[in-house]
């Protein structure tokens, strides 16, 4: 859907996602915060979301682990166990309380996986371990995933996006993106190579994607599934372009909602054309945006929505300040990844516009 000419704001725009109404173009990406302690949402992170939900707009919720051998630290929450699964419906119902459409962002962290748990039963060669005594993170030597635990992996996935809609979300995004996680791996030819069927070939390279994302379609149906890519980001596939559009046309033909692509914040080329042709979906673009470049993409029907990160996370409200052209306020960089549920989480100011 292209944006309304005779609006000011494109952003501000009307959209249709399937079968949910938004009202704005503006979303609420995955942000790591680090205030889930063991693994489970807080009450905190419940006011965390309800703050930035607004009627019509599109969140989607911090990373959860699919199990507990996919869990980067204690702190990040999960989706695979019952405890979870509750803690998560008052999160869900405050945002829907404001009309919001909430999705799950579903990961396995590959490398960075705690390695106690990972090592013992996948041998992923997980990333960083703390040793107690001085809290310095030590990264060990990655190693391969097995083939035959692959499928253990797909079926986790399956079950978390089932406890994702169990939870109430309106549906769930699986996390695909680079940082050294798994799937990522498993698709660039410059981070993880193996010597099997996800070998050599891009279609070798995507089939855990794809195997991930047909499993889950299965379970909770692909009108509610979306999937977040990096293809242009960080350390690159040495064809990221042919990667991007091979997966765009892959997930077109399984009907997958959304597709949400990372952007280098550092270049202004127009990276996501040869995506935007391929893929028949919704696609989020993300990546730096401010106002005036996202309005420029909704305008010139680039992408049809545009996630604010870090600009999202300082600013509540922030689709109101871009409807009247408020003043933003500033992140503050040094609080995004501590514990504590106030200071630099739920302390952010909201906008008092006069009626």
């Amino acid at each position: 859907m292209e944006a309304n000419s005779n609006s000011a704001v494109p952003l501000c725009t009307p959209y249709k996602l399937g079968r949910f109404e938004l009202t704005h173009r503006i979303v609420f990406p995955a942000l790591t915060r680090n205030r889930s302690q063991n693994n489970t949402a807080q009450p905190h992170v419940t006011e965390y979301y309800s703050q930035r939900a607004t009627n019509g707009g599109l969140i989607i919720s911090e990373a959860a682990a699919a199990s507990d051998i996919s869990k980067e630290c204690p702190n990040l929450p999960g989706i695979w166990n019952e405890e979870q699964v509750e803690a998560w419906k008052p999160v869900v119902k405050g945002v829907h309380e404001k009309g919001g459409v909430f999705f799950c962002q579903i990961w396995h962290s590959g490398r960075l996986s705690v390695p106690t748990i990972s090592a013992l039963f996948f041998s992923i060669g997980v990333g960083w371990s703390t040793r107690p005594d001085d809290q310095v993170y030590e990264k060990p030597t990655p190693l391969p995933l097995k083939s035959d635990k692959i499928p253990c992996i797909v079926n986790d996935f399956r079950i978390a996006a089932r406890n994702a809609i169990k939870a109430g979300f309106d549906g769930i995004e699986i996390n695909a993106s680079s940082g050294g996680y798994l799937i990522d791996e498993f698709m660039n030819d410059q981070v993880y190579g193996r010597t099997d069927e996800y070998d050599e070939s891009i279609e070798d390279r995507c089939r855990l994607a794809l195997e991930i994302v047909e499993a889950v379609a299965n379970e909770i149906g692909a009108d509610k599934i979306g999937i977040k890519l990096s293809p242009f980001d960080g350390k690159k596939d040495s064809n990221s372009e042919a990667l991007a559009t091979y997966m765009a046309n892959e997930l077109s033909k399984l009907g997958v909602l959304y597709l949400h692509v990372m952007e280098p914040r550092e270049t202004a080329n127009k990276s996501l054309l040869p995506i935007r042709k391929a893929f028949k979906g919704t696609l989020i673009a993300s990546g730096g945006y401010g106002k005036s470049d996202g309005d420029k993409a909704i305008d010139e029907n680039y992408a049809d929505l545009i996630s604010f990160g870090r600009m999202f996370l300082a600013n509540p409200d922030l689709p109101k300040r871009f409807e009247v052209n408020a003043p933003l306020n500033k992140y503050n960089r040094s609080t995004f990844y501590t514990n504590d549920p106030i200071i630099g989480y739920t302390d952010y100011p909201s906008l008092e516009v006069a009626s």
